[in-house]
């Protein structure tokens, strides 16, 4: 079993780049894996946070991520999880609950009152994690614009 440790990416080296070069294709067909330009963007964020799960067992290499967004509003801290995704090569040993379970934390430190995320339906276990954590399914309409080129 793995030593999972949950840490805050807050510089881009190329184990960073590589890693996410070899996890955003198992979380998404449709998008690239982001450049060494964009990880410094979202890791020098003040709106958001990436997690990475490290294997300290395995000098470091990391098994997964999650992005927690936050901004405020009138009536509060929202935050939100995005694009959480583990390898393939290390589901069922705990990496997302643990990348969850800090993000959770992380928002709560920000005064957010509820995180949201959302999962497509063919994610099963993804989804059995977010229900076993708390997470419930919101009533709601989720509408989605796309912005020409």
């Amino acid at each position: 079993m793995a030593q999972i440790e949950i840490i805050e990416a807050t510089e881009v080296t190329n184990d960073l780049v590589e890693a996410f070069q070899r996890l955003i294709p198992q979380l998404s067909s449709s998008n690239p894996p982001p450049s060494g330009a964009e990880l410094q963007a979202i890791v020098s964020s003040e709106a958001s946070v990436l997690l990475l799960a490290v294997d300290r067992d395995a000098d470091d290499r990391i098994l997964g991520s999650l992005t927690l967004a936050w901004f405020r509003i009138p009536t509060g801290v929202r935050a939100w999880i995005e694009d959480v995704v583990v390898d393939g090569e290390a589901r069922g040993q705990g990496v997302g609950e643990h990348l969850n379970r800090h993000a959770l934390d992380v928002a709560r430190s920000l005064g957010a009152r509820t995180v949201d995320l959302t999962s497509r339906p063919s994610r099963e276990a993804a989804n059995r994690l977010y229900q076993r954590l708390g997470f419930v399914p919101r009533e709601t309409n989720v509408y989605r614009f796309t912005l020409g080129d």
